[in-house]
């Protein structure tokens, strides 16, 4: 994990001490609302539909023991409302018709830009807060506003057995050149970059703003394929290539030259037209000509001002120090050993058995493994974590994971170092806290916004539709008979629950002030067969809140029905057999299972 510098440290205790100045200013009069707005933004705080919402940043989802201990403690002492604003809030709720959870607080939510959400924290507490973050060198800055937000990547990045190059450093060396940049602090809409070094994507770069893949040429020297334009939202759209191969030397510089382009052209008459995905698809090949242009004045006229040496990446690299792990000799023997002894507790627990095929998986170090501990179970919004989950989290991260974790894309924290003969102890301790679940990769293991219960911009609700999903399908034989589907639910066209992406996507929509859900089929992040981003088509007219589970249900069992079956070798999972027979059949299903009106209003 990056070890942060005495300059890092102290950046963002300044930042923290700016942000009580400023919020002091705007308490006593001296600032409005207005001159506040992008003040608070630009360091994490939001108004949302009942309180003020913090998103902390986590760059590239790397979090350690001590800053989930403070995490916790926020959700714990901070994320609390005054008791009039809770009621009030609740009551609101209770005269929304179909499932309507109880607001919860004193948590905290894992989001899929790998950064970490409380929902509950007065305004006027925020300084209190930004202070305590910088204690564990946390903050809130850039992940909001019109800026570039934090550069995501894969959780498996430095441990995984398919990588290319440690996507890392590179990360860190983003985040240092975009933080604060003056340039970029008021561009027209937010701006999303997302890194991978691996053979399979696991960071989704096609549906970013910029997505970075590292790769090697046939020289063996280092560079990066580099896409533009991607995005969700109303439009959404995969991005393109612009360079096949860029000298790693140069990403700053040409990072430069995109953003600067898009920040130039980018319009800011339409929010809805802002992103940079709007202006590749209307300008195409001359976006390209102008960055090219600006890449090359930028390396003659500016003098290559951000051209990376050497010495500055072995710096940076030399700031991810892999923990002490007091590892036994690296001896087929004892590998031998370990292995068995996985075997026998395997063949007595099947439950472990499951949870080692599911939630753990292989490392760049034999005598090691990546465990994921899921946060999608019953009675919880995928990817909450209450105040005592948080600090428990902690323990078994300082435990058995040298202190470091990853907040994944997918709403989940992953431990990174976890010894061979230290799992069967760590899935007990797991279990305990309930986060045991084996479900990674299946339909359980869903990502979600927190929809209409919290988020102002929401048309409907994604937390009742996933706990109504997550509690039909509980049985894990069931589960594992479905295999491996994508299954994504937001609750506005926002798309923060990246229902675009989802083999199955759900996406909140208003009827006449009323909660309705499309349904798509078919969307992909980029990781599976289709090996690029690819948008869900909409199934039919859109579907009220009790249908839902139904249609989920009527789309599975069709595809049980159409599969190939194991007899025909590796048995076809649903994107395979949703390609290949189309998706007629599947929308016949899902709008068969609708019901009438009258019938949908006294569920």
């Amino acid at each position: 994990m990056y070890q942060y510098t005495e300059f890092d440290k102290a950046f963002v205790r300044a930042r923290a001490a700016e942000h009580r100045d400023q919020l002091e200013r705007w308490q006593a009069g001296q600032l409005t609302d207005e001159q506040f707005r992008p003040l608070r933004l630009q360091n994490g705080w939001y108004v949302q539909r009942y309180a003020p919402m913090l998103r902390v940043a986590v760059p590239y989802g790397e979090i350690n023991a001590a800053q989930l201990q403070v995490l916790a403690r926020i959700a714990r002492e901070y994320d609390t409302p005054d008791a009039t604003l809770l009621a009030e809030a609740q009551a609101t709720q209770d005269k929304l018709p179909g499932l309507a959870p109880k607001l919860t607080t004193n948590y905290g939510h894992f989001t899929t830009r790998q950064n970490v959400q409380f929902n509950w924290i007065p305004l006027a507490r925020s300084a209190d807060v930004m202070e305590l973050l910088a204690t564990v060198n946390m903050h809130g800055i850039q992940t909001s506003g019109n800026c570039i937000r934090n550069t995501t990547t894969d959780e498996l990045a430095g441990v995984a057995v398919d990588e290319i190059v440690d996507p890392r450093p590179y990360a860190e060396l983003i985040r240092q050149w975009s933080t604060l940049h003056p340039e970029f602090a008021h561009l027209p809409r937010k701006f999303k970059i997302a890194i991978t070094g691996a053979t399979e994507d696991r960071a989704a770069i096609g549906w970013h703003d910029v997505g970075l893949q590292l790769l090697k040429n046939a020289e063996g020297d280092v560079g990066f394929k580099v896409l533009v334009g991607g995005g969700m939202g109303r439009t959404p759209i995969n991005g393109v290539v612009i360079r096949e191969f860029l000298p790693w030397q140069d990403i700053m510089n040409y990072l430069e030259a995109v953003v600067r382009v898009y920040n130039r052209w980018g319009r800011r008459d339409n929010k809805y037209k802002a992103r940079i995905k709007i202006l590749v698809k209307a300008e195409g090949q001359r976006y390209f000509d102008e960055v090219e242009t600006e890449f090359r004045e930028i390396l003659e006229r500016d003098g290559a001002p951000h051209t990376l040496p050497q010495a500055e990446l072995d710096r940076v690299k030399a700031g991810f120090v892999d923990p002490a792990l007091n590892l036994p000799a690296h001896t087929a023997e004892w590998l031998a050993q370990a292995e068995a002894a996985l075997g026998i507790e395997a063949a007595k627990t099947p439950a472990f058995a499951r949870w080692l095929a599911r939630n753990v998986r292989p490392h760049r170090n034999p005598q090691l493994r990546a465990v994921s501990l899921s946060f999608k179970r019953p009675g919880y919004a995928p990817g909450d974590a209450t105040a005592e989950q948080l600090d428990a989290a902690a323990t078994l991260v300082e435990k058995y994971s040298a202190g470091e974790a990853r907040v994944s894309h997918t709403q989940n924290l992953l431990l990174p170092w976890v010894r061979l003969d230290q799992l069967h102890a760590l899935w007990l301790e797991a279990k305990t806290l309930g986060v045991a679940q084996p479900n990674v990769g299946l339909l359980t293991d869903m990502i979600a916004c927190p929809g209409g219960d919290y988020c102002a911009l929401a048309n409907a609700r994604s937390i009742p539709t996933a706990n109504a999903v997550l509690e039909r399908y509980q049985d894990l034989d069931e589960l594992e008979d479905l295999g491996h589907i994508d299954f994504h639910i937001s609750g506005c066209i926002n798309s923060c629950g990246h229902h675009h992406s989802g083999h199955i996507g759900i996406l909140g929509v208003d009827k006449d002030g009323k909660e309705w859900y499309q349904v798509t089929l078919g969307g992909s992040d980029g990781k599976d067969l289709s090996g690029a981003a690819t948008p869900g088509k909409v199934v039919g007219p859109s579907f009220s809140s009790f249908e839902v589970p139904d249609v989920i249900e009527a789309i599975l069992d069709t595809y049980k029905q159409l599969r190939l079956s194991a007899s025909h070798g590796k048995q076809e999972a649903f994107i395979e057999t949703l390609r290949r027979v189309g998706q007629d059949p599947f929308k016949a299903a899902a709008n068969a299972a609708r019901h009438p009106a009258e019938d949908a209003e006294t569920v």
